[in-house]
């Protein structure tokens, strides 16, 4: 069954979702197609996310287009994906724009293309006024570099005399970390088959709820992602309580409201 805004109840969906694309390479290749094609294909499945989140009402979306380790792929394949990424931003982002979407790329833009930095700037500056579906798309991203970048801003300000160590807590970490203003992760998912994080939002995914499926990437449809969401639902967040202090704190909060 696919999911929409009826079948659910809004209370229980995630508010963040995060997916880690995986599988377009091997999804060309079991076609007798190079990788570079699956990348292509992979696009598809990219707007069909998008829009199934804007339908069910989700707050963000955050995809791993590409990873700080993802420079050490063969050549073409990296020059491929930087073509893919600028044409995407071209041809994409003014019906993102349209669609009511704030689009932000996440991660360390100074190693692409001036090019590529242009376009990114101008879609950002573009949607940023946007107060429909966040979009986050993380490029040359990697969440060791999330915590590194962040603790150099406070390592800035130490040395500054602005802030005292003592008050780097976890709050002000947080506040320096990319998609800092948006809702906590609530769900992770990986398409592909593999079962690990591959560095991407490390300090952001420790309460999330992960999901693994073998579905690659270009196969990632509606049904695919509902199931993705029904698990989500069907799990019980504890966030470090017991299950009867979960079920307690929702027994009053339903008193109260």
């Amino acid at each position: 069954m696919v999911l929409n805004a009826e079948t659910i109840s809004q209370q229980s969906l995630p508010k963040h979702v995060a997916i880690i694309m995986d599988g377009n390479g091997r999804w060309a290749q079991s076609r007798n197609r190079p990788r570079t094609y699956g990348h292509k294909k992979g696009v598809d499945a990219v707007r069909n996310s998008v829009q199934f989140c804007k339908n069910l009402g989700i707050e963000s979306l955050t995809l791993f287009a590409f990873s700080s380790e993802n420079w050490r792929r063969p050549e073409d394949e990296v020059t491929t994906l930087m073509g893919l990424f600028l044409f995407v931003l071209t041809k994409e982002v003014k019906k993102l724009h349209k669609s009511n979407v704030k689009l932000t790329v996440i991660g360390d833009l100074s190693r692409f293309p001036s090019s590529l930095q242009e376009r990114i700037n101008a879609a950002h500056q573009l949607t940023s006024e946007n107060t429909g579906l966040q979009l986050n798309v993380a490029a040359n991203y990697g969440g060791r570099w999330d915590i590194a970048q962040a603790a150099q801003k406070l390592a800035t300000q130490v040395a500054e005399g602005s802030l005292a160590p003592e008050e780097i807590t976890e709050d002000e970490i947080s506040k320096h970390l990319t998609m800092a203003n948006q809702s906590e992760l609530d769900l992770l998912i990986r398409t592909g088959g593999d079962y690990r994080i591959s560095n991407f939002l490390l300090w952001q995914a420790a309460y999330a709820e992960l999901y693994f499926t073998d579905t690659l990437w270009p196969d990632f449809n509606d049904e695919a992602f509902s199931e993705a969401i029904a698990c989500f639902v069907s799990r019980e967040r504890r966030f470090g309580c017991t299950g009867d202090q979960i079920k307690q704190l929702l027994a009053a909060s339903k008193t109260t409201s």
